[in-house]
């Protein structure tokens, strides 16, 4: 059974003000209902004001993305009544959109490079935002926020290329990455990038599954979708046409919301109070900086790291940039236990890269390169650098745990008495080790890193263990 996916992504633009008035868009530490206007509010009377920066930022996003700007773009009247809509219709674009026909570069499911269509983005206002009091569907009653309301939106729409909800995530951790770089897009901002995915096994009715807010979300809400499908299908039990389902992240779980509109249902019109857009010259001035895909090239060439690690290291802008500053130490030790070892570290505490001082990262290094330091004990080092970090200090300096922990690496002839100890208390793992059993050897080797707490390097202390086992009478 083929899986069909196609996304339509909406993303906040990071401007200054909303989209069509002067309002602030820095609203979400501020109390409800502050950061509105009559225009937003869609008082009588009030005209919209197209925000320049807005269209510069939807320009540069359809440049990015290799897609076509027609001569003209124009807005629409997308009519619908809803308690966070106060005008009861949304300004967005329609059949007029700012781009169209673009393309953006993924690994597909066996690792090989995939091109997944761009449909088309248009600009649109984001509508205002409910607060429901109870729990969800279980709401005794909601209340409206309109900060939010006037937003630019830029709606990003795929045609129906991903074949897995796999996928759906890389094009997504993609696409984040291409807009952070670009500049016009704040990912750590909540509700900055909202989903709706377009789901249907080959031969069956589509289901569209609303407002799913991360990428995790994406995966398990289309990864519950596929089971829910094959399953209606093998059952020989019809899937429900052109449904609109809602997420619930909570239970990881899809549920029937309405039955889906169709587009006469909206009543499109051109927009009265708004001239078309003429920007399609205006694309030849916008200078891109370095993409995604480049700078994942230009680390392979520039600094010899391998291409998994290249992905790891580009597909977030603050990582590029991190691993950047450090590079000088060892570009190669550098990736390696950046995209190895600090980023779980970091997604086990929940915590981001902007934690990391540069600088105490690239100390830790030099201790690795130097041989002042194992492997072993320079993950005790990162740990607690970590912690010190998390807990809203000052970072600690590695050195500075190095000397404190007593971490320095040492010869494996300075724990030649503690080798002895450990053979004379496991004479049956001795036996085994003598008898061929090499597994036999890495326990007593393990068995002393213990005792040393990751001080010495486990090869030389696995020659000292065999060589004293070998003088030991048996």
């Amino acid at each position: 059974m083929t899986v069909i996916i196609g996304l339509e992504i909406h993303v906040q633009l990071n401007t200054a003000t909303k989209l069509f008035c002067s309002c602030s868009t820095d609203y979400r530490d501020d109390p409800p209902n502050t950061h509105c206007c009559p225009v937003c509010l869609g008082l009588p009377g009030a005209l919209p004001r197209l925000n320049r920066k807005a269209v510069e930022y939807g320009l540069k996003v359809a440049k990015a993305l290799n897609m076509e700007v027609p001569e003209e773009s124009e807005f629409a009247r997308k009519n619908y009544f809803y308690p966070d809509l106060p005008k009861a219709f949304q300004i967005t674009q329609y059949d007029k959109p700012l781009s169209i026909r673009g393309v953006l570069e993924i690994e597909d499911d066996e690792g090989h490079e995939k091109l997944v269509r761009i449909t088309r983005a248009h600009l649109e206002e984001d509508p205002g935002r409910l607060v429901h009091k109870g729990g969800g569907d279980r709401a005794r009653y909601s209340l409206v926020d309109y900060n939010r309301s006037g937003i630019p939106l830029l709606e990003i729409v795929t045609e129906p290329d991903l074949r897995s909800p796999q996928e759906a995530r890389r094009f997504l951790g993609r696409l984040r990455a291409t807009l952070e770089y670009l500049g016009v897009f704040d990912g750590d901002k909540e509700g900055s990038l909202r989903v709706d995915a377009n789901i249907s096994i080959k031969g069956y009715e589509r289901v569209e599954v609303k407002n799913i807010s991360s990428y995790k979300g994406v995966e398990k809400a289309l990864t519950f979708e596929v089971t829910r499908q094959r399953n209606l299908i093998r059952r020989g039990q019809p899937v429900t046409v052109r449904e609109t389902r809602h997420f619930q992240e909570g239970r990881g779980v899809t549920t029937a919301s309405r039955s889906k509109e169709e587009e006469h249902d909206y009543r499109y019109f051109p927009e009265p109070d708004l001239r078309p857009l003429s920007v399609a010259g205006w694309v030849e001035e916008i200078e891109l900086p370095e993409l995604p895909v480049a700078r994942k090239n230009r680390f392979v060439e520039q600094y010899g790291i391998s291409l998994n690690h290249a992905r790891t290291l580009t597909g977030d802008l603050k990582i590029a940039e991190f691993f950047e500053k450090i590079a000088s130490v060892d570009p190669v030790l550098a990736a390696t236990w950046t995209a190895d070892t600090l980023l779980g570290e970091l997604n086990y505490r929940s915590m981001s890269i902007a934690a990391v001082p540069p600088g105490h990262f690239a100390g830790l290094l030099k201790l690795l390169k130097e041989d002042t330091i194992t492997d072993k004990a320079a993950v005790q080092v990162l740990r607690t650098m970590l912690d010190s970090c998390a807990a809203g200090n000052e970072c600690e300096q590695p050195a500075a745990i190095v000397e404190r922990e007593g971490l320095a690496r040492a010869t494996g002839v300075d724990f030649a008495a503690i080798v002895r100890t450990v053979i004379a208390g496991n004479p049956q793992a001795v036996e085994d080790y003598r008898a061929g059993k090499k597994g036999a050897l890495n326990f007593l080797v393990g068995q002393v890193m213990r005792e040393t707490r990751g001080r010495a390097d486990p090869r030389e202390l696995g020659e000292l263990v065999a060589a004293c086992i070998e003088t030991t009478e048996g």
